[in-house]
């Protein structure tokens, strides 16, 4: 298993470098010039020529992106912003914790919400508390999630006043966005769940576990469970993925500095070191996220694990998937 995480983390370098390579060359094509934005209206050619030497515009491309190259992967440095001067990387690094907070927020309400619900909803199949919690899974999905965002600010920050609507002056600020941005977890995963439960429980093996009289909440979470988790965990890796890219605009709507909210403001300034920074770190979480999501597939199916091991370990995991199946 060591050897195959190492290995996927090497396999990330050359997509980490083409993703680098991709998002520089469009920030460097793309027509404007940040030089006269930040010079200002009345600037004249002259004093837009001196600014873009003090950034560095006038430089080749080639000589521009050997550069940038070079400070990402042996600095790890995305250079300074255009209009503060500051380090980006360590501005990044302040930041990242709140998109962190909110996607790992949003994540873990839509497993403990959505999983559970779906479960419920195959259990008892056909009834009425099926029916209405397809339907408000269906409604969930469809709801744009700046739309949610905004309805929460306004009953409950504007009209009700319990919780604030925008700032990180207190650990309140996180509960709109988090609930916001988990709504759309919590209805993908409970639809999947509810599908491959119903695939599942079908199943002869859960048939033979009924008929050996263990209780139905063994049958169903001991048994049944586990075996439709596959499909589960594969919309939770989406989901979290979602949740990194989703908070561009959550955090534009409750106004939490993150990632999201500081490349926003990077595009609109044309501050090209924090858009190519932005980038190429959510580019290096998803994927990480696509690897933890094979990890976990692995971790629940026994069948996949057994092409993470050794040859010996290798026997031993198939012939327990088998004896399993």
């Amino acid at each position: 298993m060591g050897r195959y995480v190492l290995k996927r983390l090497v396999l990330m370098i050359p997509v980490i470098l083409a993703v680098a390579v991709l998002i520089f060359s469009i920030m460097y094509f793309v027509p404007g010039n940040p030089a006269s934005l930040i010079a200002g209206s009345d600037a004249t050619a002259e004093e837009i020529a001196i600014k873009e030497h003090e950034l560095g515009l006038d430089r080749p491309y080639l000589v521009r992106l050997l550069e940038f190259l070079r400070n990402m992967f042996l600095k790890f440095d995305f250079g300074r912003s255009y209009w503060t001067n500051k380090s980006v990387t360590e501005e990044m690094v302040q930041r990242l914790p709140r998109t962190a907070i909110l996607a790992g927020g949003a994540m873990i309400i839509a497993v403990l919400v959505g999983i559970p619900l779906g479960v419920f909803a195959a259990v008892h199949e056909g009834t009425l508390l099926d029916r209405v919690t397809v339907l408000l899974a269906v409604i969930g999905v469809s709801l744009p999630t700046f739309w949610l965002g905004m309805l929460l600010v306004l009953l409950f920050s504007l009209k009700l006043g319990l919780l604030p609507a925008s700032g990180m002056k207190t650990w309140k600020a996180f509960i709109l966005p988090i609930v916001a941005q988990s709504l759309g977890g919590i209805s993908q995963l409970t639809r999947q769940s509810r599908s491959s439960m119903l695939e599942v429980i079908r199943a002869d093996f859960v048939t033979t576990a009924r008929a050996k009289g263990l209780t139905e909440r063994a049958v169903i979470y001991g048994h049944a469970l586990p075996n439709a988790m596959l499909p589960i965990i594969s919309v939770l890796g989406g989901n979290l993925a979602n949740s990194l890219g989703g908070s561009l605009v959550i955090e534009q709507v409750f106004a939490i500095p993150g990632i999201g909210m500081y490349m926003i403001t990077a595009v609109n300034n044309r501050d090209y070191p924090i858009v190519q920074a932005s980038v190429v770190i959510i580019s290096i979480l998803f994927s990480l996220v696509v690897l933890l999501t094979d990890l976990a597939y692995a971790a629940v199916d026994p069948l996949i694990r057994a092409q993470f091991a050794g040859p010996a370990k290798k026997v031993k995991e198939e012939s327990e998937a088998t004896s399993n199946a």
